[in-house]
């Protein structure tokens, strides 16, 4: 295998104000765009060629990773006019790809943290004779997510849309979002229209009778399609819970990034990461939180599981709990904000203006 697609086009709104001004997957993550960790894990699996289909500002991307030789990958950009959904945007990028017709072509997500073992999936997919292989992990609750059951062989039986009853829920097996397809089988995807593999593509294939494989891989994975869960992965990338070759340092309690500055008495702890240019004054605590470059923490302040936006300032004293503050934006001093409250670009709260606990 040699080959890959990298899903990237979508405009990630649930992870706002993030994607304001940046597409999911270049918001950064243990100190890279989360691409970043993507790209490094297909190369170290194998994979030479990579085709991102994109969207969603959709410039962004090229200036930044280039022809992708300095990670040793060769890529291709291809920009979709309209949104066209997983398989859409599949089919629109298969002209770009040089396997043949019953060649392997590895498929990601680009919102899916995981430390699925991709050489596995590929082995599976050619041992199996599969028409698609699909990664599948098992999950506590299997409620907010499609089933996919499998018999002993490991050969998909169904797709199962969100379970609404107890009764529904017949396997905490979901679809993980990465695929191995048969070159063949993307080229049957409609052309020029949305389509979705999930909805469409994969219960179309198994209703006409072809073989889709599942491989269930329990290692680390996380959706990071919302705010918690994004700090969250960057934070499980720092500690080395996530495996990542692209993490731009050694694995630790903090990632501080050339030119960030932190004072002596700052403590940085659970993953942390302070970008390039940001500054982190005394007595300031920050923990499982992302600091995006440029961004100031004054003193005393105090940050959890929080991501602080590219040349954010959070004022003097300040406790941020599970926040998200855009870009640009400024908390004055003694604010209070808890989890779920998302602070959009350029805004300004003045100080002391924003509390849960009574003024003291």
């Amino acid at each position: 295998m040699t080959e890959a697609i990298l899903l990237v086009g979508g405009k990630g709104t649930r992870l706002r104000p993030l994607t304001v001004y940046t597409p999911k997957p270049m918001v950064r993550a243990a100190g890279v765009p989360f691409l970043t960790h993507q790209l490094a894990r297909a190369k170290a699996a194998g994979v030479e060629h990579v085709v991102l289909a994109t969207s969603y500002l959709a410039e962004v991307f090229e200036p930044y990773f280039g022809d992708g030789s300095s990670l040793g990958l060769h890529l291709e950009y291809v920009t979709e006019e309209e949104p066209l959904g997983t398989g859409g945007a599949l089919r629109n990028v298969a002209s770009r790809l040089h396997s043949g017709p019953d060649d392997p072509v590895l498929v990601f997500n680009g919102d899916i943290l995981t430390g699925l073992d991709i050489r596995a999936l590929v082995r599976t997919h050619e041992v199996s004779g599969a028409d698609v292989s699909l990664h599948l992990t098992k999950v506590p609750d299997p409620r907010a997510y499609g089933l996919v059951p499998t018999d002993g062989t490991g050969r998909v039986l169904a797709f199962l849309e969100k379970p609404q009853t107890p009764e529904e829920i017949v396997t905490d097996q979901i679809n993980a979002g990465a695929y191995v397809f048969r070159r063949s089988v993307i080229d049957t995807i409609p052309q020029g229209r949305p389509v979705s593999v999930e909805r469409e593509t994969f219960p179309e294939l198994l209703a006409a009778g072809a073989h889709l494989q599942g491989l269930v891989d329990s290692t680390y994975w996380l959706d990071l399609g919302t705010p918690a869960a994004f700090v969250r992965g960057s934070a499980d990338l720092v500690l080395g819970r996530a495996p990542s070759p692209a993490v731009p340092g050694r694995c630790g309690d903090r990632l501080v990034l050339p030119t960030a500055v932190v004072a002596p008495d700052a403590k940085l702890t659970g993953g942390t990461v302070v970008g390039e240019g940001a500054f982190v004054a005394e007595g300031a605590r920050v923990s499982g939180s992302t600091i995006l470059p440029g961004a100031v923490i004054e003193p005393g302040a105090v940050i959890t599981d929080s991501l602080i936006g590219t040349r954010a300032r959070i004022g003097t004293r300040t406790v941020l709990t599970g926040t998200v503050i855009g870009d640009g934006a400024v908390i004055g001093p003694d604010n209070e904000l808890r989890t779920g409250a998302r602070i959009w670009c350029h805004a300004r709260i003045p100080p002391a203006a924003v509390r849960f606990s009574p003024d003291e």
